[in-house]
């Protein structure tokens, strides 16, 4: 098996756990993880990437992705309010200023890569 395959394998696999952890973790988002792990799959293994498209959970979001009609505008403004609302949590819990910093960084990046995806026409 080429070298090149084997990394998009291992870092489609990674970036899958990543995923679902992020269902669990406020910090990591789910979709773009299951995204990258749906590319990574693509171009090393047509039955992973298979699985993944036609899994019950994640295999929506993978086609919607695909296909080129974005995300529905309800589960972006669900994900938008449960990042900031946890993130508040954790930096009023916290109460350092450099994990305040983090987190208000995290968090801008990815409201902003949430904001920028299409959003699905219903």
């Amino acid at each position: 098996m080429p070298i090149k395959r084997i990394a998009y394998l291992g870092l489609g696999w990674l970036s899958l756990v990543a995923g679902v952890i992020g269902i669990f973790l406020p910090l990591l988002p789910t979709t773009p993880f299951v995204l990258l792990s749906a590319w990574c799959f693509s171009r090393s293994s047509r039955r992973f990437h298979a699985w993944l498209t036609e899994h019950r959970f994640f295999g929506p979001i993978v086609r919607d992705w695909q296909s080129g009609r974005g995300i529905p505008r309800k589960t972006r403004n669900r994900a938008l309010i449960l990042m900031w609302l946890s993130m508040g949590l954790s930096m009023y819990l916290v109460g350092r200023p450099w994990a305040t910093f983090a987190l208000i960084s995290i968090g801008i990046m990815t409201s902003v890569m949430l904001l920028r995806l299409p959003i699905k026409k219903q």
